[in-house]
């Protein structure tokens, strides 16, 4: 059974940093593109980063702030965050697509089968 468990969440000052992380247990998801998302009370949720290799894709809202890595040893993703603003709280999900390979449209929730529970980040002003 598939499972990710994202940890790293909390609350931290603008301007502050946060490192997410995203384990993953019951496949191996070395080539598979992974996402992270966020989602705040009554919008859609919403792209943030994903990556499938080294090099990482990025909503323009996190460009330059942002960066998504992986460690297949760990079979876990991460998301450093950093100069972050209120504009970031929010829940953010770890997610992993139901096959390998390379996914053109990365950036929609809908390519997506499997979800974290989600993490808080709480960014205050």
């Amino acid at each position: 059974q598939v499972q990710l468990v994202e940890s790293g969440g909390g609350l931290v000052l603008a301007g502050g940093s946060l490192t997410l992380s995203c384990a993953a247990s019951g496949r191996t998801f070395s080539d598979y593109h992974m996402g992270w998302f966020r989602q705040t009370p009554g919008k859609e949720r919403e792209f943030v980063a994903a990556i499938r290799w080294s090099g990482g894709s990025y909503a323009e809202s996190v460009k330059g702030r942002f960066t998504i890595s992986r460690d297949n040893a760990k079979n876990t993703v991460y998301l450093q965050m950093n100069s972050l603003k209120p504009e970031d709280t929010a829940v953010y999900y770890c997610a992993a697509p139901g096959r390998a390979g390379y996914l053109s449209r990365y950036a929609s929730q809908h390519e997506y089968t499997y979800w974290g529970q989600g993490t808080q980040v709480t960014v205050s002003s």
